[in-house]
Protein backbone atom coordinates (compact mmCIF):
# COMPACT_ATOMS: atom_id res chain seq x y z
CA UNK A 1 0.00 0.00 0.00
CA UNK A 2 1.41 3.55 -0.76
CA UNK A 3 1.43 6.36 1.51
CA UNK A 4 1.60 9.89 0.15
CA UNK A 5 3.34 12.06 2.79
CA UNK A 6 3.25 15.21 0.60
CA UNK A 7 0.31 16.82 -1.61
CA UNK A 8 3.00 17.26 -4.39
CA UNK A 9 3.59 13.72 -4.77
CA UNK A 10 0.30 12.98 -3.95
CA UNK A 11 -1.31 15.33 -7.24
CA UNK A 12 1.35 14.06 -9.26
CA UNK A 13 -0.21 10.03 -8.78
CA UNK A 14 -4.02 11.51 -9.32
CA UNK A 15 -3.27 13.81 -12.30
CA UNK A 16 -1.66 10.39 -13.77
CA UNK A 17 -4.92 8.18 -12.92
CA UNK A 18 -7.30 10.83 -14.13
CA UNK A 19 -5.59 11.32 -17.51
CA UNK A 20 -6.79 7.31 -17.57
CA UNK A 21 -10.28 8.03 -16.63
CA UNK A 22 -10.21 6.36 -13.43
CA UNK A 23 -12.67 8.03 -10.94
CA UNK A 24 -11.55 8.79 -7.34
CA UNK A 25 -13.12 8.31 -3.77
CA UNK A 26 -11.89 9.81 -0.94
CA UNK A 27 -12.85 8.99 3.11
CA UNK A 28 -11.09 11.76 4.84
CA UNK A 29 -10.20 11.18 8.08
CA UNK A 30 -8.40 11.53 11.80
CA UNK A 31 -7.23 7.86 12.34
CA UNK A 32 -7.35 5.52 14.87
CA UNK A 33 -9.40 3.55 12.73
CA UNK A 34 -12.30 1.39 13.27
CA UNK A 35 -15.16 -1.17 11.45
CA UNK A 36 -17.25 2.08 10.99
CA UNK A 37 -14.41 3.80 8.90
CA UNK A 38 -13.62 0.75 7.12
CA UNK A 39 -17.40 0.71 5.94
CA UNK A 40 -17.06 4.07 4.48
CA UNK A 41 -14.00 3.11 2.56
CA UNK A 42 -15.93 -0.22 1.27
CA UNK A 43 -18.75 2.03 -0.43
CA UNK A 44 -15.97 4.14 -1.92
CA UNK A 45 -14.21 0.90 -3.78
CA UNK A 46 -17.79 -0.05 -4.61
CA UNK A 47 -18.44 3.37 -6.59
CA UNK A 48 -14.46 4.37 -7.31
CA UNK A 49 -11.52 2.54 -9.48
CA UNK A 50 -9.01 4.19 -6.78
CA UNK A 51 -9.86 5.51 -3.11
CA UNK A 52 -7.73 7.61 -1.13
CA UNK A 53 -7.97 7.80 2.93
CA UNK A 54 -6.49 10.65 4.91
CA UNK A 55 -4.79 10.03 8.11
CA UNK A 56 -4.68 13.71 9.60
CA UNK A 57 -5.28 15.00 13.16
CA UNK A 58 -6.44 18.18 12.22
CA UNK A 59 -5.33 20.81 14.80
CA UNK A 60 -7.58 23.88 13.67
CA UNK A 61 -11.11 21.26 14.75
CA UNK A 62 -9.89 21.26 18.46
CA UNK A 63 -11.47 23.84 20.77
CA UNK A 64 -10.12 21.98 23.68
CA UNK A 65 -6.10 21.55 23.55
CA UNK A 66 -5.60 18.35 25.74
CA UNK A 67 -8.26 16.94 23.51
CA UNK A 68 -5.57 17.38 20.60
CA UNK A 69 -2.88 16.24 22.54
CA UNK A 70 -4.26 13.05 23.49
CA UNK A 71 -6.07 11.84 20.48
CA UNK A 72 -4.51 8.37 19.22
CA UNK A 73 -2.05 8.59 16.42
CA UNK A 74 -2.14 5.22 14.88
CA UNK A 75 -0.92 5.54 11.49
CA UNK A 76 0.55 2.05 11.50
CA UNK A 77 -2.20 -0.15 12.76
CA UNK A 78 -4.89 2.15 10.53
CA UNK A 79 -2.46 1.27 7.22
CA UNK A 80 -2.39 -2.38 8.58
CA UNK A 81 -6.49 -2.43 8.75
CA UNK A 82 -6.83 -0.45 5.32
CA UNK A 83 -4.76 -3.57 3.78
CA UNK A 84 -7.23 -5.89 4.91
CA UNK A 85 -9.71 -4.21 2.25
CA UNK A 86 -7.96 -4.93 -0.48
CA UNK A 87 -6.17 -2.57 -3.11
CA UNK A 88 -6.61 0.64 -5.14
CA UNK A 89 -6.48 2.11 -1.58
CA UNK A 90 -4.15 4.78 -0.97
CA UNK A 91 -3.21 7.00 2.09
CA UNK A 92 -2.53 10.16 2.31
CA UNK A 93 -0.50 11.02 5.84
CA UNK A 94 0.56 14.87 5.67
CA UNK A 95 2.07 16.67 7.76
CA UNK A 96 0.63 19.82 9.56
CA UNK A 97 2.94 21.65 7.80
CA UNK A 98 2.33 20.40 4.59
CA UNK A 99 -1.64 21.29 4.93
CA UNK A 100 -1.38 24.56 6.58
CA UNK A 101 2.18 25.57 5.90
CA UNK A 102 3.30 28.12 8.45
CA UNK A 103 -0.27 29.18 9.30
CA UNK A 104 -2.19 26.94 11.19
CA UNK A 105 -5.42 28.78 11.88
CA UNK A 106 -8.79 27.98 10.17
CA UNK A 107 -10.59 29.83 7.68
CA UNK A 108 -13.84 32.12 8.98
CA UNK A 109 -16.83 30.40 7.17
CA UNK A 110 -20.94 30.70 6.92
CA UNK A 111 -22.98 27.63 6.70
CA UNK A 112 -26.18 29.84 6.55
CA UNK A 113 -26.94 29.21 10.42
CA UNK A 114 -25.86 25.65 10.48
CA UNK A 115 -22.79 26.24 12.53
CA UNK A 116 -24.63 27.46 15.25
CA UNK A 117 -26.93 24.50 16.06
CA UNK A 118 -26.08 21.84 18.70
CA UNK A 119 -22.36 21.04 18.32
CA UNK A 120 -21.77 25.00 17.35
CA UNK A 121 -23.22 25.97 20.44
CA UNK A 122 -20.96 24.02 22.60
CA UNK A 123 -17.40 23.27 20.28
CA UNK A 124 -16.57 27.19 19.99
CA UNK A 125 -15.15 27.50 16.13
CA UNK A 126 -15.32 23.37 15.55
CA UNK A 127 -17.19 24.05 12.05
CA UNK A 128 -14.70 26.68 10.61
CA UNK A 129 -11.89 23.93 11.45
CA UNK A 130 -13.75 21.15 10.03
CA UNK A 131 -14.53 23.38 6.67
CA UNK A 132 -10.86 24.79 6.48
CA UNK A 133 -9.23 21.00 6.39
CA UNK A 134 -12.03 19.47 4.14
CA UNK A 135 -11.60 22.28 1.80
CA UNK A 136 -8.08 21.95 1.83
CA UNK A 137 -8.32 18.59 1.40
CA UNK A 138 -10.91 18.59 -1.81
CA UNK A 139 -8.75 20.81 -3.16
CA UNK A 140 -5.81 18.53 -3.30
CA UNK A 141 -7.11 14.92 -3.68
CA UNK A 142 -9.53 16.15 -6.13
CA UNK A 143 -12.22 13.52 -5.55
CA UNK A 144 -15.45 12.64 -7.71
CA UNK A 145 -16.97 10.96 -5.18
CA UNK A 146 -16.30 11.60 -0.65
CA UNK A 147 -17.74 9.38 1.98
CA UNK A 148 -19.19 10.81 5.98
CA UNK A 149 -20.62 8.79 8.17
CA UNK A 150 -24.25 10.18 9.49
CA UNK A 151 -23.10 9.68 13.39
CA UNK A 152 -21.70 13.06 12.47
CA UNK A 153 -25.10 14.10 11.15
CA UNK A 154 -24.71 17.84 11.36
CA UNK A 155 -20.87 18.03 10.48
CA UNK A 156 -22.01 16.33 6.50
CA UNK A 157 -24.80 18.96 6.34
CA UNK A 158 -21.91 21.57 6.63
CA UNK A 159 -20.01 19.82 4.37
CA UNK A 160 -22.93 19.88 1.64
CA UNK A 161 -23.25 23.50 2.19
CA UNK A 162 -19.31 23.65 1.31
CA UNK A 163 -19.86 22.51 -1.07
CA UNK A 164 -23.01 23.90 -2.52
CA UNK A 165 -21.63 27.31 -1.91
CA UNK A 166 -18.16 27.16 -3.06
CA UNK A 167 -19.10 24.73 -6.08
CA UNK A 168 -16.70 22.32 -5.47
CA UNK A 169 -16.59 19.80 -8.37
CA UNK A 170 -17.23 16.47 -5.80
CA UNK A 171 -20.04 14.23 -4.95
CA UNK A 172 -20.82 13.92 -0.79
CA UNK A 173 -22.08 10.56 -0.33
CA UNK A 174 -23.85 9.66 3.56
CA UNK A 175 -23.17 6.74 4.50
CA UNK A 176 -25.33 4.98 7.78
CA UNK A 177 -24.31 4.40 11.36
CA UNK A 178 -21.84 1.65 11.86
CA UNK A 179 -22.65 -0.01 15.05
CA UNK A 180 -21.11 -2.13 17.55
CA UNK A 181 -23.22 -4.95 18.71
CA UNK A 182 -24.72 -3.39 21.81
CA UNK A 183 -26.11 -0.75 19.20
CA UNK A 184 -22.96 1.81 20.69
CA UNK A 185 -22.21 4.13 17.63
CA UNK A 186 -18.37 3.59 15.95
CA UNK A 187 -15.97 6.01 17.48
CA UNK A 188 -12.42 6.47 18.21
CA UNK A 189 -13.18 7.54 21.25
CA UNK A 190 -14.89 4.15 22.61
CA UNK A 191 -11.51 2.71 22.95
CA UNK A 192 -10.46 5.13 25.62
CA UNK A 193 -14.01 3.85 27.79
CA UNK A 194 -13.57 1.05 30.07
CA UNK A 195 -15.18 -1.88 29.75
CA UNK A 196 -18.18 -0.98 31.78
CA UNK A 197 -18.38 2.06 30.34
CA UNK A 198 -18.63 0.92 27.05
CA UNK A 199 -21.57 -1.68 28.15
CA UNK A 200 -22.88 1.11 29.49
CA UNK A 201 -23.04 3.58 26.64
CA UNK A 202 -25.42 1.24 24.56
CA UNK A 203 -28.23 3.49 26.86
CA UNK A 204 -27.34 6.14 24.57
CA UNK A 205 -28.79 4.50 21.79
CA UNK A 206 -31.46 2.71 23.64
CA UNK A 207 -32.74 5.68 24.57
CA UNK A 208 -33.01 7.18 20.71
CA UNK A 209 -34.94 4.05 20.22
CA UNK A 210 -37.64 4.94 22.16
CA UNK A 211 -37.62 8.34 21.69
CA UNK A 212 -38.35 7.43 18.07
CA UNK A 213 -41.46 5.79 19.58
CA UNK A 214 -42.21 8.01 21.67
CA UNK A 215 -42.05 10.54 18.94
CA UNK A 216 -45.09 9.18 17.19
CA UNK A 217 -47.47 10.51 19.83
CA UNK A 218 -46.01 12.65 21.60
CA UNK A 219 -44.37 16.73 21.39
CA UNK A 220 -41.23 17.37 20.76
CA UNK A 221 -40.57 19.10 24.27
CA UNK A 222 -42.45 15.91 25.91
CA UNK A 223 -39.90 13.65 23.97
CA UNK A 224 -36.89 15.82 25.46
CA UNK A 225 -38.06 15.91 28.56
CA UNK A 226 -38.26 12.26 28.77
CA UNK A 227 -35.19 12.18 27.44
CA UNK A 228 -33.66 14.26 30.10
CA UNK A 229 -35.50 12.51 32.72
CA UNK A 230 -33.92 9.02 31.71
CA UNK A 231 -30.07 10.33 31.91
CA UNK A 232 -30.52 12.53 35.33
CA UNK A 233 -31.14 8.41 36.46
CA UNK A 234 -28.01 6.90 34.59
CA UNK A 235 -25.53 6.56 37.23
CA UNK A 236 -22.38 7.04 34.81
CA UNK A 237 -23.81 9.14 31.69
CA UNK A 238 -24.09 12.58 31.72
CA UNK A 239 -26.09 14.42 29.15
CA UNK A 240 -25.02 17.18 27.74
CA UNK A 241 -28.12 18.14 25.45
CA UNK A 242 -30.33 15.93 23.94
CA UNK A 243 -32.17 17.92 20.40
CA UNK A 244 -35.08 17.61 18.30
CA UNK A 245 -34.01 18.99 14.87
CA UNK A 246 -35.60 19.81 11.92
CA UNK A 247 -33.50 18.41 9.11
CA UNK A 248 -33.94 21.22 6.76
CA UNK A 249 -32.02 23.72 9.01
CA UNK A 250 -31.17 22.15 12.07
CA UNK A 251 -33.28 24.60 13.85
CA UNK A 252 -35.53 23.17 16.86
CA UNK A 253 -38.67 21.91 16.68
CA UNK A 254 -41.17 23.97 18.23
CA UNK A 255 -44.30 22.16 16.69
CA UNK A 256 -44.53 18.94 14.43
CA UNK A 257 -45.42 19.21 10.92
CA UNK A 258 -46.90 15.73 8.48
CA UNK A 259 -44.36 17.95 5.92
CA UNK A 260 -41.36 17.98 8.08
CA UNK A 261 -38.11 14.96 8.72
CA UNK A 262 -37.19 15.21 12.11
CA UNK A 263 -33.77 13.87 13.83
CA UNK A 264 -33.09 13.39 17.36
CA UNK A 265 -29.76 14.08 18.08
CA UNK A 266 -27.97 13.28 21.68
CA UNK A 267 -24.34 14.65 23.26
CA UNK A 268 -23.28 12.82 26.60
CA UNK A 269 -20.44 12.36 28.66
CA UNK A 270 -19.24 9.28 30.18
CA UNK A 271 -15.21 9.11 32.19
CA UNK A 272 -14.69 12.56 30.92
CA UNK A 273 -15.27 11.08 27.36
CA UNK A 274 -17.75 12.90 24.86
CA UNK A 275 -20.08 10.64 22.86
CA UNK A 276 -22.55 11.70 20.19
CA UNK A 277 -25.20 9.75 18.62
CA UNK A 278 -28.53 10.23 16.55
CA UNK A 279 -31.59 8.49 15.14
CA UNK A 280 -34.44 9.80 12.45
CA UNK A 281 -37.38 10.37 14.04
CA UNK A 282 -39.43 9.78 10.70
Amino acid sequence: MTIYYTQNTLKTFIETQKSEGKTIGFVPTMGALHKGHLSLVRNAMTDNDIVFVSVFVNPTQFDNATDLEKYPRTLEADVALLKTLGKNIFVYAPSVKDIYNSDVNAEKFSFDGLEFEMEGKFRTGHFDGVGTIVKRLFEIVTPNNAYFGEKDFQQLMIIKKLVSKYKLPVHIVGCKIFREASGLAMSSRNDRLSEEARKESAFIYKTLLEAKEKFGTKSARQVKEWVQKEFSKHPLLTLEYVEIANLKNLKTVKRKSKNETYRIFIAAFIENIRLIDNLALN
